[in-house]
């Protein structure tokens, strides 16, 4: 595998920083989309949901360069369902590392087919290369990254490294929505896809912000307050165990509390938490 440089690095550090400072949950696909998009030089980059069986159903849960608008994005991705796209049978068997089309299909098959004259057509790209994505209630999810230009080994490097990243962002953006679901369910007035600075109707999410807690750190403080242990808050962001509990002590900081137990019922008094 080719040496990956120190830029590379830079531009996994970016991502990282970008997801944990972001206030709005509803946003960070698209703000992972933009970072990648840049790092690989792409002319697109899409989050998609495809389906595991015969239902043709399919959309986007982010896409970079915004400006092209979901419902397009949404459409093109169910077209190439139709047109049985070669990415759907390669996640339906497990298959879970990135890859390029002109891999999974051969260049000639790839170079004469219409998914390619299409993207060319649309977007002006020539190459996918596919990020696979974990699976969600039965969908096959993956990142597709378009390019005008073949993507190198380097790119296939790159995405590699970056792919565990990128997964375990996407599993924070699914408890960030699952922990506003749940305050939505409990406090009828709030609305669950605010931001955590949106003001007045923001409810238990302006409060977490008051005491300072970062959308991360919320996220923690939520499964915390299910009754989930350090290694099971850990084994649901992917991250080790010695990162929850230092998550765990900003929390305790900035709460001025020193325990589990203490820590949640403070919480849900202040309604951080439901």
């Amino acid at each position: 595998m080719p040496q990956l440089h120190a830029r590379d690095y830079e531009r996994m550090l970016d991502i990282v920083v970008a997801v944990l400072e972001s206030e709005n949950p509803g946003e960070l696909r698209h703000l992972i989309a933009e970072h990648l998009l840049d790092a690989l030089d792409c002319g697109t980059v899409i989050f998609a949901r495809l389906p595991a069986g015969d239902d043709r159903a399919g959309h986007v849960e982010g896409w970079a360069p915004r400006r092209l608008g979901g419902d397009a994005m949404t459409d093109m991705v169910q077209r190439r369902i139709r047109q049985r796209h070669p990415l759907i049978p390669y996640l339906a068997v497990g298959e879970r590392v990135p890859v390029t089309m002109n891999q999974l299909c051969g260049d000639s098959r790839w170079h004469n087919s219409r998914w390619r004259s299409e993207a060319h057509r649309d977007y002006g790209t020539t190459d996918q290369l596919a990020l696979p994505m974990p699976a969600e209630n039965g969908a096959l999810r993956a990142i597709s990254l378009g390019r005008d230009g073949a993507f190198t080994e380097h790119d296939l490097a790159f995405a590699t490294r970056i792919q565990p990243l990128l997964a375990t962002a996407d599993r924070h953006v699914r408890e960030l929505h699952r922990l506003r679901e749940a305050v939505a369910a409990t406090a009828p007035g709030v609305d669950p896809g605010v931001d955590l600075g949106a003001g007045a109707g923001a409810g238990r999410l302006a409060v977490a912000q008051s005491h300072g807690l970062t959308p991360r750190e919320l996220t923690v403080l939520g499964l915390l307050s299910e009754g989930i242990t350090a290694h099971g808050i850990g084994r649901r962001l992917t991250i080790s165990p010695h990162t929850v509990n230092r998550h765990l002590e900003k929390i305790y900081r900035k709460l001025g509390t020193n325990n589990r137990v203490s820590t949640v019922l403070l919480a849900k008094q202040a309604g951080i938490v439901p």
